[in-house]
C-alpha cells in the first residue's frame, strides 16, 4: 500500500512537469490568434508546421545555435580538464594548507552571480573581450562545483592502482591520466552534463557580454522574440523547442551515468 501512494505521488510529479513540455510543443503549432484564444485549446485546430520555418525567416537561428555550441563545447571541455586536475591535486597530492585551500575554493559557491557580474564586466572590458567569446567562455572554464564533485569521486577511487602505476614507473601526471580519468568516467559525463546544460541555458551572462547579432546565443535570441507590446507565442514556443531538444536527447542517452556520478561521487569509499 505505501507503495502504491509513492508511485501515485511520482506519477502525479512526472504530469506536473511535463505539462508545461507538452504546453510549449502544442502551443508551437497554433497560429497567433489561436494561441491567445480564451478559454485556450489544448490542441490546435490546424497544425501549423510554417512556424519552425517563420523562426528562421525572423532571426538568425542558426548564428545562436552555431554559437552556442561552440561555446558549450569548449566550456565543458575545458572545465573537465581543469576540475579533474585540480581534484586530483586535493584528493591524492599532499601539499601545504591543501584543506584550507579547498575551503576558500568551496566559499565561491555562496557567491551569487550578481554580486561579482559588474566587477567581471569591468575586468573583462580592460581585457577588451566585450563580445568576443572569450567572454563567453573563459570565465565559465572553472567550476568550484566540479572540484567538489570530482574530488570526492577520485578519494573513492582505491589508492592501491596508484601505488601499482608508479611502481610500474608511472609519473604523477600518468597517474591522474591514465589511472584516475579512466576510472572516473560517471562523474566525468556527470559533471560534463551538468556543464552543457548550464553553459546551453546560460542567460545572464551572454545578455550582459554581447551587444551583437552576431555574437548572440540560444537563450538571448529566443528572448528576442517577445515583442514590447505583444509576443508571437507559437514562434517564441517553436524557437524554445528547438533549443531543447539536444539537451532532451543528451539526457535520455546518458542519464544512466549521471546518476551513477551523483550516487557514487557522494560516497567516500
Amino acid at each position: 500500500m505505501k507503495k502504491s501512494w509513492i508511485h501515485i505521488l511520482l506519477l502525479v510529479g512526472a504530469i506536473v512537469m511535463v505539462i508545461p513540455f507538452f504546453w510549449m510543443v502544442s502551443t508551437s503549432f497554433k497560429s497567433y490568434l489561436e494561441s491567445m484564444q480564451i478559454p485556450p485549446t489544448v490542441f490546435p485546430e490546424q497544425f501549423r508546421f510554417d512556424n519552425y520555418a517563420r523562426v528562421f525567416e525572423s532571426a538568425d537561428f542558426l548564428t545562436y545555435y552555431a554559437n552556442t555550441i561552440f561555446v558549450t563545447v569548449v566550456r565543458t571541455a575545458s572545465q573537465l580538464f581543469l576540475c579533474s586536475m585540480a581534484a586530483y591535486a586535493f584528493a591524492r597530492l599532499d601539499f601545504p594548507f591543501k584543506n584550507t585551500l579547498f575551503l576558500v575554493i568551496l566559499s565561491v559557491l555562496m557567491v551569487p552571480i550578481q554580486v561579482i557580474l559588474i566587477p567581471n564586466y569591468a575586468l573583462l572590458s580592460q581585457f577588451g573581450w566585450i563580445n568576443t567569446f572569450y567572454a563567453l567562455i573563459v570565465p565559465g572554464i572553472f567550476s568550484a562545483f566540479g572540484v567538489f564533485l570530482l574530488r570526492q569521486f577520485f578519494m573513492g577511487i582505491p589508492k592501491e592502482l596508484d601505488e601499482a602505476a608508479i611502481m610500474d614507473g608511472c609519473s604523477k601526471w600518468g597517474v591522474y591520466w591514465r589511472v584516475i580519468l579512466p576510472n572516473a568516467k560517471p562523474a566525468l559525463v556527470a559533471l560534463g552534463i551538468f556543464t552543457v546544460l548550464a553553459s546551453w541555458n546560460d542567460f545572464m551572462w551572454p545578455l550582459v557580454m554581447t551587444n551583437s547579432a552576431d555574437m548572440r546565443v540560444l537563450s538571448v535570441g529566443i528572448a528576442n522574440f517577445e515583442g514590447q507590446y505583444s509576443t508571437e507565442y507559437p514562434l517564441l514556443m517553436a524557437a524554445a523547442l528547438m533549443s531543447t531538444i539536444p539537451m532532451l536527447l543528451m539526457f535520455l542517452f546518458l542519464q544512466k551515468y549521471l546518476i551513477a556520478g551523483i550516487a557514487l561521487g557522494g560516497v567516500r569509499r
